[in-house]
């Protein structure tokens, strides 16, 4: 069975992603920008050691050896989320909370939503069932003990919820999770669901069951979508054209969309692996460039929680 989607409903105006109360305060920002969408600001918090593209070079058997730098670069971006008054979602491995768990507690307490990324950032579909509900179920654990608070979106490793693992929908529906935002309306080598619902709304799990779904945003050019969400395609596509196209996803089809990226990304100290071209291309191109374009987006598009713009859109209790 094919999955089943029901989107949420867009006017294409304010009132359809109406702000919320405070503290997402917009003061000092430029007035053209108060009629604009929120949208989702989301960082996937890992470090550089343990993205797919990189291990070939690395083991899982060498992370606990490795240099950690995922949390300086997390804090230069909570700093400059602070500056401009702007909450997101930050989507925390449970391995990366398990060694530093200050971390975690700073992103809380700055007024961010945590969210869960895994455990282990291991590719779904390379896992069994089993091993999958234990180690999401005790990163879950892990963060909420950590917040003291439920934790209630999920994104999973390399957006690794495909066609042949659509079954970790119900795993997290069994869970309590209340909203995924892991299927890419894309097609690539190690992920997407071509054909997908591009906008965010309901997805039927293969038990019938439905849960939230904040899909990876694409942009329509000439019928064809194309990711401009973030990540390696933030980096590697022209800021001009990734601009254009979440223009596109707010104006034109008059949704919200969801912005991610890895604080390794605006880390172009990090170590270089020996990898292959492909694997070189995607995860070190414009590391130098990244932060500086962040700062750029941040003030042409409005930001908040990817709970909150759920919330806002109807799709979730708030």
């Amino acid at each position: 069975m094919s999955a089943v989607r029901t989107p949420a409903r867009f006017e294409g105006n304010e009132s359809a992603v109406a702000p919320p109360a405070a503290p997402e305060s917009l003061d000092g920002t430029p007035a053209k920008l108060r009629t604009t969408p929120l949208n989702a600001f989301t960082i996937d918090v890992e470090d550089y050691f343990h993205v797919a593209a990189l291990s070939s070079a690395i083991s899982r058997t060498s992370w606990e050896s490795r240099e950690f730098r995922v949390s300086a670069s997390t804090e230069r971006l909570l700093a400059m989320l602070g500056e401009r008054g702007i909450s997101g979602t930050f989507f925390v491995l449970g391995w990366v909370a398990e060694r530093v768990p200050e971390l975690v507690r700073r992103i809380a307490a700055a007024g961010h939503e945590i969210a869960c990324h895994g455990y282990s950032h291991q590719l779904i579909y390379t896992q069994s069932q089993e091993t999958f509900r234990d180690e999401t179920r005790h990163a879950k654990q892990l963060l909420e003990d950590l917040i003291g608070e439920p934790v209630r979106g999920y994104r999973a490793a390399s957006f690794s919820i495909t066609p042949k693992s659509r079954w970790a929908l119900d795993t997290l529906i069994d869970l309590g999770f209340e909203y995924d935002s892991s299927i890419f309306p894309v097609r690539h080598d190690r992920y997407g669901m071509p054909g997908a619902a591009r906008s965010p709304g309901t997805v039927e799990s293969p038990s019938g069951r439905k849960i939230v779904e904040f899909p990876m945003s694409t942009a329509l050019f000439g019928g064809i979508p194309v990711p401009v969400s973030g990540g390696g395609y933030f980096r590697l596509l022209p800021y001009r054209f990734v601009r254009a196209g979440l223009r596109r996803i707010n104006e034109r089809d008059g949704m919200p969309f969801t912005f991610y990226l890895h604080p390794w990304e605006i880390d172009p100290q990090q170590p270089r692996m020996k990898v292959g071209l492909l694997s070189r291309v995607r995860h070190y191109t414009n590391l130098d460039r990244c932060e500086e374009r962040l700062k750029r987006l941040l003030g042409e598009f409005r930001f908040t929680s990817m709970r909150r713009v759920l919330q806002a859109n109807g799709l979730l209790a708030g």
